[in-house]
């Protein structure tokens, strides 16, 4: 049985991704689709990258970030890109951390300043 292909047109609706974005991300060399003439064909492989990619946007990685982890993969198996998954997974923690930190501090202030300009308008 042939593995299911999907084309750019396809694909795009089932990533909810413009056909610039995948031409993008074959660029950068994130997405390798086949080729035959100037049609691209996505395979199995190429949308669970998307299916990572898209994850990996998600949680706040940089496309390189990501590219480097699917490379880590191609070139050293699971049990490395598992093992360097951690990492970034802790260090992007760290990072969320920090920034719901900043978030919570920018509402207080904003909540307060909001509150004292409206007590001032009653007086």
């Amino acid at each position: 049985m042939p593995e299911p292909r999907l084309s750019l047109k396809q694909m795009c609706a089932k990533f909810d991704v413009t056909p610039r974005t995948l031409r993008y991300y074959e660029y950068i060399e994130l997405l390798q689709p086949e080729r035959d003439g100037r049609a691209r064909y996505y395979g199995a492989r190429e949308m669970a990258r998307m299916t990572l990619i898209l994850r990996g946007r998600k949680f706040g990685f940089s496309l390189e970030e990501i590219r480097q982890w699917l490379l880590i993969y191609e070139n050293d198996g699971t049990t490395a890109q598992m093992s360097s998954w951690i990492d970034l997974a802790d260090k992007q923690l760290r990072e969320l951390a920090d920034q719901r930190e900043q978030i919570d501090e920018a509402i207080e202030e904003l909540q307060k300043l909001r509150d004292d300009t409206s007590a001032s308008l009653k007086n």
